[in-house]
């Protein structure tokens, strides 16, 4: 499915897998499902990424009639085990990107300190 042999799914690849698989989404039903597994935010879907949709996929309905109320219960856990465990890689990449920024913005200062440092020595 991969068209533009990137590595990644993309939206409009993904519209053409689910055509494909006999399941079409609308655009905002797709964006929603991206979104649900983009682990790095960028829009699109690596193999990882791809595993996590295809869980989320196996969730994506239950018939209580046929599964029985324990069915459900366990239909709703393993939804919310799926959506937890997106919002830890989520949590993991911003608190990866905060550290990122915090180390810019050290050694920023670092280099501003020894500046002042290396002015004060050539006075």
């Amino acid at each position: 499915y991969d068209a533009g042999k990137d590595g990644f799914i993309d939206l409009m690849e993904l519209k053409l897998m689910m055509e494909k698989l006999g399941a079409p989404q609308t655009h905002l039903g797709l964006k929603n499902m991206i979104k649900e597994v983009d682990e790095d935010l960028d829009s699109k879907l690596s193999f990882r990424e791809v595993r996590g949709l295809h869980a989320l996929a196996r969730l994506s309905e239950i018939d209580v009639s046929t599964e029985g109320v324990k069915g459900a219960k366990n239909f709703f856990e393993a939804k919310a085990q799926a959506i937890n465990e997106a919002s830890r890689f989520e949590e993991e990449i911003k608190a990866e990107q905060e550290e990122k920024k915090k180390q810019a913005e050290e050694l920023k200062q670092r280099k501003a300190a020894f500046k002042e440092l290396q002015s004060t020595f050539t006075q």
